[in-house]
């Protein structure tokens, strides 16, 4: 199937042609239809999948063919993303499919001075990309309105809710009108997931893309089993050994991220930490390092490792195994892209035994054994 295919409209495809695609992934042929149409969508599908063009084209395309003329622009769509990283990815893919359309969009985020976002918003923008804490400030500060919302698109919903946005998220909900389109994206789809989906939603045509224990199945797997004290010592060796390859470290907090950074270093390897308490700008730079090749080392926690969209990232490393098996199989999802060849390598002290196992159930298959420490 060709975008052609899908009803868009012509600046839309001149549009995606430009960007060098020709044809729609799985997500993108089942939602754009469904969204065109104008019913809710409940959009089961992880990071890699094409998701953000499969909501962000029918939405240009439906805000184009209810436009208005008038001089003020009030805010008609609203993306709601729960990481900064996420809103800044999703704004530039909205800025390259709208560059023959007359839409404005605005991005929106915490942990950076609010004087340029909220100069943009005063001019006018038709869609507004936001973080949950930024946008209720300035909702707060009476900035922002969504009282002609017509469309509302949840992404990542189970990250956001993880995050604990679960009261935000309900105070921005009671700002917009009930009569809207409502599109909401998830990787994973537990009870609690889908119970609050289907509270905002009215009766969703659902979509599920790769399940999410299949995408493992691409990626080679090994596990070295090693005591938590010799960790540091087999990451030194194996990213020595590595050194011309790009790798993200996966920990699981923020404070074992930056120890890691400080150890490495002492190794004479240079690593950058991304997680919730680094400033914006630390996280962009080290992004923009890591994404331009002059950075080969990023150590990430999984909330900040969202929306890190690294094309040709040969190596993944788990040094601290997640104890959510879906976790494992996002993080390794990252590697193995458009056909090339990925390699997820994990570490497994006596502790994360169990998460092993549960890792290997929902994989259906056991993760080759590299070396086991005495």
């Amino acid at each position: 199937m060709e975008f052609k295919q899908l009803s868009l409209i012509d600046p839309l495809l001149k549009a995606i042609t430009e960007t060098g695609y020709t044809h729609p992934t799985a997500i993108q042929q089942k939602a754009i239809p469904i969204v065109l149409k104008g019913n809710d969508l409940i959009g089961c599908a992880q990071t890699g999948t094409g998701k953000t063009a499969a909501f962000a084209l029918p939405l240009l395309q439906r805000l184009e063919e209810t436009k208005t003329s008038g001089k003020f622009v009030p805010i008609r769509a609203l993306i709601l993303t729960p990481t900064r990283e996420l809103a800044i990815q999703i704004g530039d893919n909205i800025n390259l499919y709208r560059k023959y359309l007359k839409l404005n969009y605005c991005t929106i985020f915490g942990g950076v001075s609010q004087e340029k976002q909220v100069k943009e918003i005063k001019k006018g923008v038709d869609i507004l990309v936001a973080t949950p804490g930024r946008l209720l400030d300035l909702i707060n500060q009476k900035i922002v309105f969504l009282d002609k919302i017509e469309m509302l698109i949840l992404d990542e919903a189970d990250n956001m809710l993880d995050m604990g946005f679960i009261h935000d998220i309900k105070k921005i909900l009671a700002k917009i009108p009930s009569k809207r389109q409502t599109l909401f994206f998830s990787a994973t789809m537990p009870p609690n997931i889908r119970k609050f989906a289907h509270g905002i939603l009215n009766k969703p045509l659902e979509v599920d893309v790769t399940p999410v224990s299949s995408t493992a199945e691409k990626v080679n797997q090994s596990v070295f089993f090693v005591e938590k004290k010799d960790k540091i010592k087999l990451l030194t060796v194996l990213l020595k050994k590595l050194k011309q390859e790009r790798t993200i470290v996966f920990s699981r907090t923020k404070h074992g991220a930056d120890k890691i950074v400080k150890l490495l270093a002492k190794n004479g390897l240079r690593a950058a930490a991304i997680h919730g308490n680094k400033s914006q700008n630390a996280r962009q730079k080290a992004l923009g390092e890591f994404k331009d090749n002059h950075l080969k080392i990023l150590i990430a926690t999984d909330i900040a490792a969202r929306g890190i969209d690294i094309e040709q990232l040969p190596l993944v490393i788990n040094y601290d195994l997640p104890n959510v098996p879906e976790t494992y199989v996002h993080r390794i999802g990252r590697t193995g892209r458009a056909g090339l060849e990925g390699k997820a390598i994990s570490f497994c002290d006596v502790e994360e035994r169990p998460y092993l196992a549960d890792i290997e159930k929902l994989i259906g298959l056991k993760i080759k054994i590299e070396k086991t420490s005495k």
